[in-house]
C-alpha cells in the first residue's frame, strides 16, 4: 500500500519520461536555486494560464549538476492567497498542505524522483487564488538560495527560580539562547514533555503550583532552534515542590466484584464496586488491566463489559479506583473473569479495510463517512494508514507521528490529521464538535468514537506502506534496534503517549490510549523491490521474522499487564517473487492473520500496455507477458502461502476499491491484451480511478471466463476493477479454500452508500 493522494500498492515499477507544459500566455516566473550534494537543482515556478479565481501552475525542476538525483522533496509557501487544489501530475505524485500554510510536493512512485544530470522534470498542478510567486522554498531540506545551509546549532541554558517551593506559588523557567544566525524559538519541557514554546526573548515559561497533590521534583529543559532546524537541548534544571497538605487526607475504601467470572456465551461481565469515604465518594473508575473503561459518579457503582464473539476470548483483570473530593484515592484488589465464547462454525470471517490518513483532505473522506455510508457494521477491522519510522541521532529507529522532513522518506507523518485537527459537529461521528483544549482530536478521536458505537470493531495502526518503508531494513538489523523500534511504536500508538502540540492544545501521556487494538506491519518489501531510497539487506528475510517476533513479544507483555490481547498482522506482497524473500512458514507463531495485497498485478506504469487485469482471481495461461508478472493472481499467491505452511484461516485476500486502465487502446478483443498510447485519465492520477467513479463509466462490461475478472471498454479506454459480481466470485473462493476473510484498499474508493463493502459483508458473514 502507498501513502499518497493515490490508491496503490505497487508490485512493479516502470520508468516514465515527463515533459514540460507550454503556454501562449506570458508566465509569471520565479527562479530558485538549490545545492543538493554534487547535484544542483533549480525550481522554476510559472503559470500556463490564469483566470479570476485560479490558474494552472507548472514547476520545472532542473538538475544543472553532474550527478543524477533519485528523489526530491519540494517545500514552499505561496505569496498572497494562492494554493493548490487536488493532486499534482507529471513528475509530482503528492501535494500536502502543512499546518503552517506551506506545501510539500513529492514525486510519483514510478520515476518522478529521477532527474539525470543536465535533465529536468515538470510538475503541473491546478492553482487557486492569484499566483504572485513563492517564498520559503527548500528542496530536500536544503535552502533554495544555493548558499550552503546553516549547520551550527544554537547554545542554550536554563534556570528555574525559585528552585524550591514550600508554599503555593509560581516557578519561572528562563532560557538563555543564542545562535550564529538567530534563534527562532525555544521549547520548554517538563520531565520530557513539551509544555510551552516561546518565539521571542526573553524566553520564559511559568508554572503555578497550588496543592500538595503537585509535590515532587520537576526537571525542566529548554530546546533552542534556528531557522535551519538546528537545535540544542539544555542541561536540566530541577524544581522541588513540597507544599504542606491541608484538609482531608483519608482515602476511600473500595472493593470490586465481577459476575459471572466465567462467560461461555455472548453477554456481559457485570462489575460492581462497593466504596465509602469519611467525607464522601465523588467517583469510581473501572479499569480493564491498566485501561480506563468507565467512570461512575453515583452509587451503586457498576459497569457492564460486553463480549460478543470468540475473537474476544481470554482472561481479563479488573480493578476499581475510588476518589473523594480532596483527591484521595484507593484502588481495589483485582478480580478476574474468563471469556470462552465458542467459535461459530463456517463464520467469523475477517472483513478488514484500510482507512487512508490523507483521505480527509482532497478526497473529503472522513471517519464519519464509514458510518454514514453504512460501512461500519460490515467491518471487523480498520487498519489506519500509515505510521512512519524515523532515523534517530543516536543511530536507532523509532516510530514518529509528527511531520518531519527526511530525504527519501516522503516527509512522513501527519500529526495534524492524526490527533490535532478539530472536527465540527457535522463532521464528527457522534455529532459533537471538538473543542479547543481537547487533548485528543483528529482521526484518532473519531476512530475512538466509532469504536464506542461499534464495540466489536478493532482498529490497528499500519506502519510503513509503499512510501514509508525506508528504514525497516536498518531498524530490524539487530536485536537492540528491533527492541527500540518496537518499544517506540507501542509507546506512541498502543499506550497513546502523543507529542504535545501547543498550537492545537493536543497530545500528552496516554492521550491516545484505547484508539488502537494492535499493529499492522506493511514493509514494502524485505529484500528490495520497493522505493530505491529504501534501506535493504541480504539479511532482511530472517530479520523480518525476528522483527515480527519482537512485536509479538512486547505486545503480549503489555497485554499481560492489562488483560488485553493485542493483534499483530502484516500486509504481504501479492507476488511469489517477493514472498521468496520472506519466511511465511514461521509467521503462524507471531501473526493473527496476513493481509495479502492481491491487486496492482499490472498497470499503466507499462504505459503502452498490454492492457490486462490488476486483481484477477485466476491466471490466464493464454494472457500476455512473462513470469513472474504473467502468473500474478489471487489463486497463485494464496497457494504460495499455503504451500509454505501458513494456516488457511490466517490468510486474508485483498480486494481493491479502485481500478487501473489505459487509453488509446485499439478495438480488438474488446480492448483486452492490447497495446495502448498511455494511462487512462484519472481523478487523482493517470491510470487509476476509484470504484465510485468507474461504476458510471460509459463503456461495455465484459467478464473473463478464466480469470473471473471484469473489464469495461468504450472503444478507446480500458478499465479493470472489482464490482459486486467479482466480489461474490472472490468470496466464494475464500469460503471454498477455508481462508480467513477479505481486506480492502481503501475505504475512500467506495461509493457513498458503501456498495462494495456491503457486497463483501453479504457474501462473507
Amino acid at each position: 500500500m502507498k501513502k499518497s493522494l493515490l490508491i496503490t500498492g505497487l508490485l512493479v515499477m516502470g520508468a516514465v519520461t515527463f515533459v514540460g507544459c507550454s503556454s501562449d500566455t506570458a508566465p509569471v516566473q520565479q527562479n530558485l536555486q538549490v545545492s543538493q550534494q554534487a547535484a544542483v537543482l533549480s525550481a522554476t515556478f510559472t503559470t500556463s494560464s490564469a483566470w479570476d479565481s485560479g490558474f494552472n501552475g507548472v514547476i520545472t525542476l532542473k538538475n544543472t549538476g553532474d550527478t543524477a538525483v533519485s528523489t526530491w522533496s519540494l517545500n514552499f509557501k505561496f505569496n498572497g492567497n494562492a494554493g493548490i487544489s487536488g493532486a499534482p501530475w507529471g513528475a509530482g505524485g503528492n501535494a500536502v498542505k502543512n499546518a503552517d500554510g506551506s506545501y510539500t510536493i513529492t514525486p510519483n512512485s514510478w520515476g518522478g524522483g529521477n532527474i539525470p544530470a543536465g535533465g529536468s522534470v515538470t510538475v503541473s498542478y491546478s492553482g487557486t487564488g492569484v499566483f504572485s510567486g513563492v517564498t520559503a522554498c527548500t528542496i530536500s531540506g536544503q535552502s533554495c538560495s544555493g548558499t550552503p545551509s546553516d549547520t551550527v546549532a544554537p547554545t542554550v541554558s536554563a534556570t528555574v527560580a525559585p528552585s524550591t517551593l514550600t508554599a503555593a506559588g509560581t516557578a519561572k523557567v528562563t532560557a538563555t539562547a543564542s545562535d550564529n544566525v538567530g534563534v527562532t524559538k525555544v521549547e520548554f519541557f517538563r520531565n520530557g514533555t513539551l509544555v510551552a514554546t516561546d518565539t521571542t526573548a526573553p524566553y520564559e515559561y511559568s508554572q503555578s503550583f497550588s496543592s500538595s497533590s503537585q509535590n515532587g521534583t520537576y526537571a525542566f529543559t529548554a530546546k533552542a532552534f534556528d531557522a535551519a532546524g538546528n537545535n540544542k537541548t539544555s542541561t536540566a534544571t530541577n524544581l522541588t515542590v513540597n507544599i504542606p497538605g491541608t484538609g482531608d487526607t483519608i482515602a476511600p475504601t473500595v472493593s470490586l466484584a465481577a459476575s459471572p467470572t466465567s462467560l461461555t456465551a455472548a453477554g456481559n461481565v457485570n462489575l460492581t464496586a462497593t466504596a465509602s469515604d469519611n467525607v464522601g465518594v465523588t467517583k469510581v473508575e473501572f479499569y480493564r488491566g491498566t485501561t480506563l473503561i468507565a467512570t461512575d459518579t453515583t452509587a451503586p457503582y457498576t459497569y457492564a463489559d460486553s463480549f460478543s464473539s470468540s475473537a474476544q476470548n481470554g482472561t481479563y483483570s479488573y480493578t476499581a479506583k475510588a476518589f473523594d473530593a480532596a483527591g484521595n484515592n484507593k484502588t481495589s484488589t483485582a478480580v478476574t473473569a474468563t471469556v470462552n465464547i465458542p467459535v461459530q462454525p463456517g463464520g467469523n470471517y475477517r472483513r478488514v479495510a484500510y482507512f487512508s490518513q490523507w483521505g480527509i483532505y482532497g478526497r473529503g473522506y472522513l471517519v464519519k463517512n464509514i458510518e454514514t455510508s453504512g460501512t461500519a457494521p460490515t467491518l471487523t477491522h480498520i487498519n489506519y494508514a500509515f505510521g512512519n519510522v524515523y532515523a534517530q541521532p543516536d543511530g536507532t529507529y523509532k516510530c514518529g507521528i509528527v511531520t518531519r522532513a527526511e530525504s527519501g522518506n516522503q516527509d512522513g507523518g501527519d500529526g495534524f490529521a492524526d490527533y490535532q485537527k478539530g472536527f465540527s459537529a457535522a463532521e464528527s461521528v457522534d455529532g459533537v464538535a471538538d473543542v479547543w483544549d481537547q487533548k485528543l482530536k483528529g482521526n484518532f478521536n473519531q476512530l475512538k468514537k466509532l469504536k464506542t458505537k461499534y464495540p466489536n470493531l478493532k482498529v490497528l495502526i499500519s506502519l510503513g506502506g509503499w512510501t514509508w518503508s525506508k528504514w525497516f531494513s536498518n531498524a530490524a538489523s539487530t536485536d537492540a534496534l528491533r527492541k527500540t523500534l518496537v518499544s517506540s511504536c507501542i509507546d506512541v500508538y498502543i499506550k497513546g503517549n502523543l507529542p504535545v502540540d501547543a498550537g492545537s492544545a493536543t497530545g500528552g501521556a496516554g492521550v491516545g490510549a484505547g484508539v488502537f487494538d494492535g499493529i499492522d506491519i506493511d514493509w514494502e518489501y524485505p529484500g528490495g523491490g520497493g522505493l530505491p531510497t529504501n534501506t535493504v539487506s541480504a539479511a532482511d528475510k530472517q530479520n523480518f521474522t525476528l522483527l515480527l517476533k519482537e512485536f509479538r513479544t512486547q505486545l503480549d507483555a503489555l497485554g499481560a499487564t492489562n488483560g488485553k490481547k493485542y493483534q499483530l498482522t502484516i500486509a504481504a506482497p501479492g507476488g511469489a517473487d517477493k514472498v521468496a524473500n520472506q519466511e511465511p512458514a514461521l509467521y503462524k507463531d507471531y501473526l493473527d492473520f496476513i493481509n495479502i495485497m492481491t491487486y496492482d498485478f499490472r498497470g499503466a506504469w507499462d504505459a503502452t500496455g498490454p492492457t490486462n487485469f490488476h486483481s484477477n482471481l485466476y491466471t490466464d495461461p493464454s494472457g500476455p507477458g512473462t513470469a513472474p508478472a504473467k502468473n500474478y493472481s489471487v489463486d497463485s499467491i494464496v497457494n504460495t502461502f499455503l504451500s509454505a505452511g501458513v494456516p488457511a484461516n490466517k490468510l486474508v485476500v485483498g480486494i481493491p476499491f479502485y481500478g487501473r486502465g489505459w487509453t488509446g487502446v485499439p478495438n480488438v478483443n474488446n480492448g483486452l491484451y492490447q497495446s495502448a498510447t498511455g494511462a487512462a485519465r484519472g481523478t487523482y492520477e493517470a491510470g487509476i480511478e476509484d470504484y465510485k467513479v468507474l461504476k458510471n463509466f460509459a463503456g461495455t462490461k465484459f467478464r473473463h471466463p478464466v480469470t473471473k475478472q471484469m473489464w469495461v471498454y468504450d472503444g478507446s479506454t480500458f478499465w479493470s476493477y472489482d464490482d459486486e459480481q467479482v466480489i461474490q466470485e472472490k468470496a466464494n473462493y475464500i469460503k471454498s479454500k477455508g481462508l480467513g476473510g477479505s481486506m480492502v484498499w481503501s475505504l475512500d474508493g467506495d461509493d457513498s452508500t458503501g456498495t462494495l463493502a456491503k457486497a463483501i459483508y453479504n457474501n462473507l458473514k
